[in-house]
């Protein structure tokens, strides 16, 4: 069964030193992949074959597939280095990253689409609601880690009204009763900040 553990240990090592040797190249080599875009053309239309495909682009909105590929290069670069950021952080707000990947991702669909007229203007609305929902959802994960660190039980909240009134299994009983029912003030609890 030892053996067995120790063989298994070796392997998760291996393999875990591939893939850490693998994002070490890729970040070592991106000054490099970022200045690709000085192999292309500065052409409006570009035929290649690659792999036995004839391929053709023409770039209508840019006028130049140099430009393009300039473009393409300043964001396919950042949305590399998120995307290995997002499967390697350890850390609880890693969600939060899927908002500039999503973000990069929507820039270098809007920059091939040739269509568009501004390519960064209305990402904004696109990614609004996805915003939102990843405020929620790490705002949720940081509230339960907080809690767990600090010790709080939050179930006592639930017992508590907005009035300050305490529920018991029999009902509520008003933690600010006055035994002196001489003072026609009111009984409601002063609000404390």
């Amino acid at each position: 069964m030892q053996i067995m553990q120790q063989k298994k240990s070796k392997k998760v090592g291996s393999s875990s030193l591939v893939a850490g040797s693998i994002i070490a190249a890729i970040l070592v080599a991106s000054p490099y992949f970022f200045y690709l875009y000085e192999g292309f053309p500065d052409d409006q239309v570009w035929e290649t074959s690659f792999f036995g495909l004839n391929l053709k682009y023409d770039s209508t909105y840019y006028k130049s597939i140099y430009v393009v590929a300039w473009t393409l290069s300043g964001k396919i670069i950042p949305f590399v280095f998120m995307l290995i950021w997002f499967f390697t952080c350890k850390h609880w707000w890693y969600h939060a990253i899927l908002i500039p990947i999503l973000m990069f991702a929507f820039q270098i669909y809007s920059t091939l689409n040739d269509d568009l007229s501004f390519v960064d203007s209305n990402e904004i609305f696109f990614l609004a609601p996805l915003i939102f929902i990843m405020l929620i959802f790490s705002y949720g994960i940081r509230m339960k880690i907080f809690d767990r660190i600090h010790n709080i039980d939050l179930t006592e909240l639930e017992r508590v009204s907005l009035k300050g009134d305490i529920k018991d299994e029999d009902g509520l009983s008003n933690q600010y009763e006055d035994d002196d029912e001489d003072d026609d003030e009111d009984d409601e609890p002063l609000f404390m900040g």
